[in-house]
């Protein structure tokens, strides 16, 4: 390693512009994390402690965090977990590393369902991480939810986190092909499902092409494949009444929409993420006693 660093301020120095150097965006809040995730440090004593010596042991744990982000590997996977929503969440090889975007579908639901304490029933498909629903169940304290993924390890990942953020006793996971066996009814239904183009792979980050499990990115030639053997299936599994939130990519929420409305939903709307894009759908099933009135 040239030119070593011998300090803690050194060292995030020396790490941002070896991340900077390699092409990565934002290198120096990068180089904070790891420097503290390789040093075993709260990220704070960076600031307090910055004339701290290192040793060689340190230097060895920081060449090793900066080969890594140097290849593309998310800062996240790196230091194993990610923060989402109010949650902190454990990542595997096996679940897609949760963005910020996706807490629109969160706060979709959130305003549509504003009774906190309702004993919703919420069910999740392409659980992953288990994100999004345990995010939810965090929120409405008296609700139970169920998540449902293909992948076994991702099952394993969502147990492992509903675990870690005291939810385990209120989330239940399990493997499964989307709606295949299920039965219901619930008053919730979320999902990010896949909906990346084959054409659009090419296009992304090497962090999210190299890392994120490709099932979970990519749905097909449209992109709208996964909604279009999900969707058909909802109104079966929701209770009258019920929520359906969908996130969307970024020019599919009018064909998601129209998906819904031939399934029997009524008037589905979009709700737009931080970037004002269209990013979640919502809808919601007939309820009996809305349309006695309205007759």
């Amino acid at each position: 390693m040239s030119q070593q660093p011998d300090t803690l301020d050194s060292a995030c120095r020396w790490l941002a512009a070896r991340l900077s150097a390699a092409g990565i965006a934002d290198a120096r809040r990068d180089a904070r994390l790891l420097v503290a995730h390789a040093l075993g440090l709260d990220p704070q004593r960076l600031l307090i402690d910055g004339d701290r010596r290192l040793g060689s042991a340190d230097l060895v744990a920081l060449e090793a965090v900066a080969t890594r982000r140097c290849a593309r590997e998310p800062v996240s996977r790196i230091i194993g977990s990610r923060g989402f929503w109010t949650l902190d969440l454990t990542l595997t090889p096996d679940t897609l590393d949760p963005r910020p975007d996706t807490e629109t579908l969160v706060e979709a639901v959130l305003a549509a369902r504003p009774d906190r304490q309702a004993p919703l029933r919420m069910l999740d498909f392409g659980t992953g991480s288990g994100c999004i629903l345990l995010a939810l169940l965090s929120e409405y304290p008296a609700a139970q939810g169920l998540g449902i993924d293909i992948a076994p390890g991702a099952v394993a990942a969502a147990e492992a986190n509903a675990r870690r953020n005291g939810l385990d006793q209120r989330a239940r996971f399990q493997c499964g092909n989307w709606a295949e066996g299920l039965s219901g009814p619930f008053d919730v239904i979320v999902s990010n499902p896949p909906y990346i183009t084959d054409a659009e792979m090419a296009g992304l980050e090497p962090e999210v092409t190299r890392y994120d499990p490709l099932r979970a990115l990519v749905s097909g030639p449209s992109g709208l494949e996964d909604y279009q053997r999900l969707i058909p299936a909802l109104p079966a599994l929701l209770a009258p009444g019920g929520l359906v939130a969908l996130e969307v990519g970024h020019t599919q929420a009018e064909a998601v929409s129209a998906l819904l409305v031939a399934s029997g939903f009524d008037a589905p709307w979009a709700r737009q993420d931080l970037g004002g894009i269209a990013r979640c759908v919502v809808a919601e099933s007939h309820h009996p006693e809305k349309n006695d009135k309205k007759a």
